[in-house]
């Protein structure tokens, strides 16, 4: 799981208690510092079990946290939950299909599926 924290500061914030700190990016960079803003992450590892993750999802659909990345091991594939949905990155076109067949009842009814 990936965490941001949003900073006008590069110093990298407190740690999390269960979360290492990751890396940092400069996501908008201005001439005045005051204008500036960070992106600083944190990671942490979970042994995956059935509803481990539901605190964090409730969290984001009551837009308590934002930003979260649930990722695998290598992250290869990405669930981008948000209070409005989610979105969902996965490795070929193919994956891509399965998923959308086996999930058909999560997809948007608009006509583009977005």
């Amino acid at each position: 799981m990936i965490t941001p924290v949003w900073a006008t500061d590069p110093n990298v914030p407190p740690h999390q208690p269960d979360a290492g700190y990751w890396q940092s990016l400069l996501v908008r960079d201005d001439p005045d510092p005051e204008f500036r803003s960070y992106c600083h992450l944190f990671a942490s590892r979970r042994p995956w079990h059935h509803g481990c993750i539901n605190e964090t999802l409730r969290d984001i659909a009551d837009d308590k946290v934002a930003g979260i990345l649930i990722t695998d091991t290598l992250m290869r594939r990405i669930h981008h939950p948000y209070d409005g949905g989610a979105d969902v990155f996965l490795t070929t076109p193919q994956e891509r299909d399965r998923m959308r067949d086996q999930h058909a009842i999560w997809l948007s009814r608009h006509p583009s599926g977005l």
